[in-house]
């Protein structure tokens, strides 16, 4: 057993404080890795306040990790003492239906194994994140990290990088393609550098003018004032894709017209009420709406190793493991930019 400090909710209501737990014995297809850096996504807090169903307390978040591997099981073979490593969404799963088989664990038709909140496999022992100084992986779900980048920018990849990489690349978006991304945030501000990057022109849709500059300086071609109503006319029938980043409530329709013929809105933000969609807006124009989650394991690898090599990686604002709480109430009023992420030497 190895004794691991952390920080952990230890219900709905109260604030996150220091907690300590032992991780398991390293099994003989695992990697410890010491992580150096913890993302800090919006869906911990959710989390953490049972926004989206029970939470198994004491809940120790954090699905945004790089690290360094320190020790391996018997049977490991893809991995290395001292390299670089990464951990997502998830840490497990079935391996053996369908989406399993074909790369895509994060639709596991048993359900993933969450990097925390969830249960190991056939145990109940609780799965503990990345806001700890050391986490157990096995190595099949194990990410490796470029040491090209700078790693407190790469750890978000391992949830807003690949979020809104997965998508972009399912629907093959690329030259010649309309973009619009509503919203910038965390998500946001990862889709713009993908779609981008891609070849896409890029348009920043968003209420707050304040945005522009931000906008185009992460590489936006265009920003478009959605309080407007004149540009919002002027958008009509644009696009060939909305990334949808948003999670608050929002009318849907409004940007759904903004599709050209065949147009599609990806959804990957996560509003708390449904959406009405009159019908009438997406058999007109032959729209749709798609929803996407995470990527599989070799997409996520694919995802950070075009980042290394397109020298791609999330603004961050880093920050010690005691501030996390003050990290919260920020991210409630949108105040950052764009991601926050721990320094795990503030927790040793």
């Amino acid at each position: 057993m190895t004794a691991i400090k952390a920080y952990a909710a230890y219900d709905a209501e109260t604030p996150l404080k220091p907690y300590s737990f032992d991780r398991k014995e390293l099994g003989s297809k695992q990697v410890q890795i010491e992580i150096l850096y913890s993302g800090v996504c919006h869906s911990d807090i959710h989390t953490a306040k049972g926004d989206w169903g029970p939470a198994i307390y004491p809940l120790v978040p954090g699905h945004e990790i790089v690290g360094r591997i320190t020790a391996l099981g018997s049977e490991v073979t893809k991995f290395k003492i001292g390299e670089l490593a990464g951990v997502g969404c998830f840490v497990d799963s079935c391996r053996t239906c369908p989406s399993c088989k074909s790369g895509e664990e994060q639709f596991c038709d048993e359900g993933m194994t969450g990097t925390y909140n969830s249960y190991e496999r056939g145990t109940k022992i609780p799965t503990y994140g990345g806001y700890s100084t050391s986490i157990t992986v096995d190595q099949d779900y194990t990410l490796r990290i470029s040491d090209k980048l700078e790693l407190s920018g790469v750890a978000p990849l391992l949830c807003a990088g690949i979020t809104t990489y997965s998508p972009l690349r399912y629907l093959k978006v690329g030259k010649g393609h309309k973009v619009g991304v509503l919203g910038l945030g965390g998500l946001g501000h990862m889709a713009v550098k993908f779609a981008v990057s891609f070849g896409a022109e890029v348009t920043m849709l968003s209420h707050s003018p304040s945005k522009e500059a931000d906008a185009k300086k992460l590489g936006a071609h265009h920003f478009a004032l959605t309080s407007d109503s004149e540009t919002m006319d002027s958008l009509t029938n644009k696009f060939d894709f909305i990334l949808n980043t948003v999670s608050a409530k929002h009318d849907h329709n409004a940007y759904l017209n903004l599709l050209r013929t065949n147009g599609t809105m990806i959804v990957v933000g996560a509003p708390p009420a449904p959406a009405e969609i009159p019908v009438f807006t997406l058999i007109m124009k032959r729209r749709s709406i798609m929803g996407s989650l995470i990527g599989g394991i070799a997409e996520t690898q694919e995802m950070l190793d075009y980042c290394a090599e397109h020298n791609i990686t999330s603004d961050v604002e880093v920050i010690d493991m005691s501030y996390i709480n003050e990290a919260y109430d920020r991210m409630n009023e949108s105040d950052v930019k764009y991601r926050f992420v721990i320094d795990m030497a503030s927790l040793k």
